[in-house]
């Protein structure tokens, strides 16, 4: 077994309050590094923060919200301000719903595109230029499986998650140089919040469209979000890891 050591290390992740967000929050503490785990929720999030210090965890709550750049900048600041450096970025936060595209209107549209990918792209570029400075970091960014194959009655959150995967694969080749590691999971059906709302009509055929039969775990995506944190993927970036059961099985 791979001991996974992030003692020393600082890490900021997004959309920490649930779901995939508050597995990768805690199993990114359970190996040593200081979290702050920042989400729109503060209740959750607080409540996330607090489940961790329990646990003798270094998780502290900072709430963002990723549709006003005003905050992400405020977040930002903050962060730097706490930690000096940010060592380990998990762009986590993710949102949508599942609605014929004809159907959507403009805000919809705003909010999705905000969360999902111009969110991740500002926090990213705020924390960069010091993982470049100390040649060292590692950005992880979850996209999603409708990113890379589409997903119906999701067009513009697959259009967002198809931009971080691309975003993900051209920011790993300006990175690369400075030796900062720009990776991407990709999750499929996961039981999250965000799969709670979708009727039971579509989460039945996700389990059915999945060779493996079921629907993910939060944790099991985290593991593959540790990976890429870890120094297990020094020579990994620019990649897409799908975590979905086999649902897609892209070449």
């Amino acid at each position: 077994m791979i001991e996974l050591n992030l003692s020393g290390k600082t890490a900021v992740v997004t959309g920490g309050a649930s779901g995939i967000g508050k597995a990768t929050t805690l199993e990114i503490a359970k190996a040593g590094a200081r979290v702050l785990l920042a989400d729109i929720d503060e209740e959750k999030g607080a409540a996330v923060a607090a489940e961790a210090r329990a646990q003798n965890l270094q998780v502290e709550f900072m709430r963002v919200d990723l549709t006003d750049p005003a905050s992400v900048e405020r977040f930002a600041d903050q962060a730097l301000e706490r930690a000096g450096r940010v060592d380990i970025l998990v762009n986590g936060a993710g949102w949508g719903r599942i609605e014929p595209f004809v159907q959507n209107q403009s805000e919809f549209w705003d909010r999705v595109m905000a969360i999902n990918l111009m969110g991740p792209i500002r926090l990213t570029r705020r924390f960069l230029p010091a993982m470049f400075e100390a040649k060292s970091g590692k950005v992880v960014n979850v996209a999603s499986d409708a990113g890379r194959v589409g997903s119906l009655g999701e067009t513009v959150y697959s259009a967002a998650k198809g931009g971080l995967i691309a975003f993900t694969k051209s920011l790993a080749r300006e990175a690369a140089r400075y030796n900062v590691n720009v990776n991407c999971v990709c999750p499929g059906p996961t039981d999250t919040p965000l799969l709670a709302a979708v009727p039971e009509k579509h989460r039945e055929a996700f389990v059915k469209a999945t060779p493996m039969r079921r629907i993910g775990k939060p944790k099991e995506v985290a593991d593959a979000i540790l990976f890429f944190a870890a120094d297990t993927s020094d020579y990994v970036t620019g990649q897409v890891l799908s975590v979905s059961g086999g649902l897609t099985m892209v070449g």
